[in-house]
């Protein structure tokens, strides 16, 4: 499956095609969206039931390290993962039934709206607040940095109650609901502040925060995904260049300076690949330490892509740093994801506190 995701980003997901895409409204490639999902990308981890093909964090890791390469514009992280797999480990089965087979298939677009302005994607940086009446659920607050949040469909509204946090389902074209689009370092990015004002939604069962940070863990993992298959294509493509580019009569490549930068990135790369991995593997295996290499992942991952993908402008040299060569998107996207569900500082720190907590 890896293999055919690859040959298909390889001829719809060129670097000609990231630029077009980037340059849209959305951000992304409908044509390229369909063909994804009928691969079954999109379903890789909803239930077979619910019209998905029932894969894992293994599975999803793998894939992510495809569209992280080819640095794939579109909703997959946001509606394909995370919240596929916030309704998926979910108790509502009706939400799931209504909600799960659209995202399976491509045709719905959700997201998540989680974390509000200071970015920090914990129980303490939620926003939103959500109160009962005569008529329903009311939202009231923001959420900011939401995925595709400027096109999505369906909105996955996290937010505070009497009773702690749960989830609403909320659609995105009722009224009192206000998008402001996001300025990102990545151009393939579409990030969206969205405000409520007693808006509607209808709570999704057995969505509680124990949930929502499950189904954090599995973004996580498909973030360090993407971002090793990144720094491995990014340094594949500066291994190319110093192979070919002559100076003084030989390829730069056979320089002393540049073969020592080279292993280092090589290092970077392979330990990244290895701790996306394991990661994904102890989540599937649900292994006791699983928050430990999640958290590794999570900083070392966004570390290793943003220092290949800065290597690798210098590597290039003057060409390195031009609009039209590729490093700088690879450099755009590595500093993106690097913030995206919080910074590596913080994952450090989780790092550091899941170990004290085992010692």
């Amino acid at each position: 499956m890896a293999e055919s995701f690859r040959r298909l980003l390889a001829k719809h997901g060129t670097e000609a095609d990231v630029r077009r895409s980037m340059a849209t409204e959305t951000g992304y490639d409908p044509a390229l969206w369909r063909e994804i999902a009928a691969m079954g990308i999109t379903g890789l981890i909803v239930a077979p039931e619910h019209g998905g093909i029932g894969g894992g964090p293994v599975e999803l890791e793998r894939m992510m390290e495809e569209a992280g390469a080819a640095l794939l514009c579109g909703p997959l992280l946001a509606s394909g993962v995370l919240a596929a797999g916030l309704l998926g480990y979910s108790a509502d089965e009706d939400a799931k039934q209504r909600l799960l087979p659209g995202i399976a298939s491509g045709e719905r677009i959700a997201t998540v709206a989680l974390t509000g302005d200071a970015g920090t994607w914990t129980s303490e940086g939620v926003t939103m607040r959500a109160t009962p009446g005569a008529s329903g659920w009311q939202l009231n607050g923001t959420a900011s940095y939401v995925l595709a949040g400027n096109y999505a469909d369906t909105l996955l509204v996290v937010a505070s109650t009497a009773d702690g946090f749960r989830t609403f389902e909320v659609n995105a074209a009722q009224s009192g609901l206000m998008v402001t689009k996001l300025q990102s370092f990545d151009h393939t990015l579409r990030l969206a502040r969205i405000e409520l004002q007693d808006v509607a939604g209808q709570p999704i069962e057995g969505a509680d925060w124990p949930v929502i940070e499950k189904a954090l863990d599995l973004a996580r993992v498909a973030l360090a995904g993407e971002q090793a298959g990144g720094s491995r294509r990014i340094f594949d493509i500066t291994v190319d260049y110093i192979k070919s580019r002559i100076q003084f009569g030989r390829p730069i490549g056979g320089f002393q300076a540049i073969k020592h930068m080279a292993a280092d990135l090589l290092v970077e790369v392979e330990s990244a690949v290895s701790a996306a991995r394991h990661a994904a593997e102890a989540l599937a295996e649900t292994r006791a330490q699983a928050d430990e290499m999640i958290s590794l992942a999570a900083f070392a991952c966004a570390d290793a892509f943003s220092q290949v993908a800065a290597a690798a402008i210098q590597m290039h040299g003057g060409i390195g740093f031009t609009w039209d060569h590729p490093a700088h998107l690879y450099l755009r996207r590595a500093r993106a994801d690097a913030q995206l569900f919080g910074s590596p500082a913080f994952y450090r720190e989780r790092y550091v506190s899941v170990l004290e907590r085992a010692a």
